[in-house]
């Protein structure tokens, strides 16, 4: 019968070891936790590591968004929040692949150019930098059609002078938009023409750059490097090196007269 006891006895030591060396395990393994998690980073730290472009962004948008609406923003202001926010986007979509594709999607709709930088070279025919833009001209984008669509209008009130539209491409890598204007609407009338004939037209009428023209002759079609768009503005840089702010309106607001 004793080699029952001592069993039993010796189980229920061990038992009572255990039981009493729990305290301290208990504290050994949080002790060991709390070391394995100093090493690691926390998503909320990680995110404000890579995300330390997005408070500028939100400041120059702020900036851009007040200059849209009222157009009281000084445009020295205006501009170098354009380019402070091109330099931020360009790192803000090298760090997060899809947010060319956040841009391509929010630039569906149609938007009022509000202010221009010019071209090189109507800046340095006027001596001065264009800013905000002085008529009406309206640019829209479909993304649903299959190629996507792009049109660019001057509208005097609630009638457009001239329309040109046509299919676009965009390089998500580079945020490049390339595209093509394939039919020109002048006063209401519609007809075919051919890109080189469009980038002239549209030089003449403030819609395009001189190098859209100097392009077509060399085989390449007009672009937009774009920085950015949402629910309120777009901005880009043309190809002929000027910056521009357009500002959200609805579908129905691009066909009747705003102040």
């Amino acid at each position: 019968g004793r080699p029952l006891l001592s069993t039993r006895s010796s189980f229920a030591v061990s038992q009572q070891q255990q039981q009493g060396a729990s305290p301290s395990s208990s504290t050994s393994l949080n002790i060991f936790q709390d070391l394995l998690k100093s090493f690691q980073s926390s998503p909320s730290e990680k995110t404000k590591v890579s995300n330390e472009y997005d408070v500028p962004i939100a400041d120059a948008i702020s900036i851009l968004n007040t200059a849209a609406k009222s157009k009281s923003e000084d445009p020295e202001t205006v501009v170098t929040a354009l380019e402070d926010l091109e330099k931020l986007m360009r790192q803000k979509c090298k760090a997060e692949p899809n947010a060319a594709s956040e841009v391509l999607r929010d630039l569906d709709g149609s938007w009022r150019l509000v202010f221009t930088t010019g071209t090189k070279t109507t800046q340095d025919r006027i001596k001065k930098t264009v800013n905000y833009f002085p008529v009406k001209a309206v640019q829209s984008f479909d993304t649903s059609t299959d190629p996507y669509g792009i049109e660019n209008g001057i509208y005097l009130g609630d009638f457009a002078l001239v329309k040109f539209s046509g299919p676009f491409d965009f390089n998500l890598t580079k945020r490049k938009l390339e595209f093509d204007f394939t039919k020109i609407a002048l006063l209401g009338f519609e007809i075919t023409i051919k890109g080189e004939d469009a980038a002239k037209i549209g030089a003449s009428t403030g819609l395009g750059s001189e190098s859209n023209v100097a392009n077509s002759e060399k085989g390449k079609r007009p672009f937009f490097n774009w920085i950015s768009a949402d629910e309120t503005i777009a901005t880009a840089r043309g190809g002929g090196g000027g910056l521009a702010l357009w500002k959200r309106i609805e579908a129905e607001e691009s066909l009747v007269s705003e102040s």
